[in-house]
């Protein structure tokens, strides 16, 4: 059996993550990186893997069966995906939650346009999150829904952070507030803003010279990523930087409190959580999971845009649906 080959577009922390699942993954290879980078400066951790240059990744489209898009959220995905999808079947980790509808029909039109299928928003939130956000919502219909983030490195929120004008180096982590998550478990449901949930604390080095009341401003100001949530900018030197905030673990919990039986008096709660070490090889092993079920829908015929919404779970798996039933289900 062949196995599925996948192009890389973009080598950061993701793409790295992404070659590094594959390895595990004895269905897939890896066939190429594309990098807006001289292809000669990056280094791979595979031996005998071409680099390529992305302006030329046109040249490649029968060599490659899924690319995955590992650019940013907050500027590269909404660009590259649709270009993207036209020349291929792509899969992307676009977490800018409200701006996924028009992601999507942006990929959709593009995908459809040239046969292709495409999968977006896909990693743990969105993703997983959104799976079990949509289970819980539909078990228990009467109740609520509450997601924390944290603590941990937001990756597209950092990626945000370092486009802001003076910022030499930045990373976001995404704290979940306590008290709120206590309240939640308790099954009162209690109504909880964007604000009351969550806080974001910032770490940056400004660029010699930069105005840094402008840079928190900025921060604090973005829309979509930083304007709802009590937000605190730390400036610090690339020294403590350097020290104190390389590593990129995050997790979180999805928790969905409602009400059942005669008078809907029986509480029940559904909690799913994720404590991860590193936040962009775990976002890469969904992704591997992911451009494997392209695989399988695109061989069936599918087109278009889809997201882990519209992908059911067998479909993931390496394992034929004999095996999934006798030791999964």
């Amino acid at each position: 059996m062949s196995k599925i080959r996948i192009g890389i577009a973009g080598y950061g922390n993701l793409g790295k993550g992404v070659e590094l699942a594959i390895r595990q993954n004895k269905d897939m290879e890896l066939v190429g990186v594309f990098t807006r980078r001289p292809p000669e400066s990056v280094k791979l951790l595979t031996a005998g893997i071409p680099v390529y240059p992305i302006a030329e990744i046109e040249k490649y489209q029968d060599a490659v069966d899924v690319l995955i898009i590992c650019g940013g959220s907050a500027t590269d995905l909404p660009e590259q995906t649709p270009a993207l999808a036209k020349l291929f079947n792509v899969i992307d980790s676009f977490d800018t939650h409200a701006r996924i509808p028009e992601h999507f029909a942006n990929v959709d039109a593009a995908a459809k346009q040239n046969g292709h299928l495409a999968m977006i928003s896909l990693g743990w939130d969105p993703g997983l999150f959104s799976l079990n956000r949509v289970y819980a919502e539909s078990i228990l219909p009467n109740g609520g829904t509450y997601t924390f983030w944290g603590k941990g490195v937001s990756q597209g929120h950092s990626d945000a952070i370092r486009r802001v004008k003076g910022v030499k180096r930045g990373i976001q982590y995404t704290c979940p507030v306590q008290s709120a998550m206590d309240a939640v478990r308790s099954g009162s449901m209690p109504e909880l803003s964007t604000r009351d949930k969550h806080e974001r604390v910032c770490y940056v080095v400004a660029e010699e010279g930069a105005d840094k009341t402008q840079i928190e401003q900025d921060i604090k100001t973005m829309k979509n990523y930083f304007d709802e949530y009590n937000t605190t900018v730390n400036f610090i030197t690339e020294e403590e930087f350097d020290r104190d905030h390389t590593s990129l673990p995050h997790g979180g919990f999805v928790i969905r409190s409602g009400k059942t039986g005669d008078g809907e008096t029986t509480t029940q709660t559904i909690e799913y959580s994720l404590k991860l070490g590193s936040n962009p090889e775990f976002t890469a092993s969904v992704l591997c999971a992911y451009a494997r079920a392209l695989s399988r829908l695109k061989a069936e015929g599918r087109t278009g845009c889809m997201t882990a919404l519209d992908v059911a779970p067998a479909y993931l798996s390496p394992m034929s649906p004999d095996e999934l039933r006798a030791h999964c289900l």
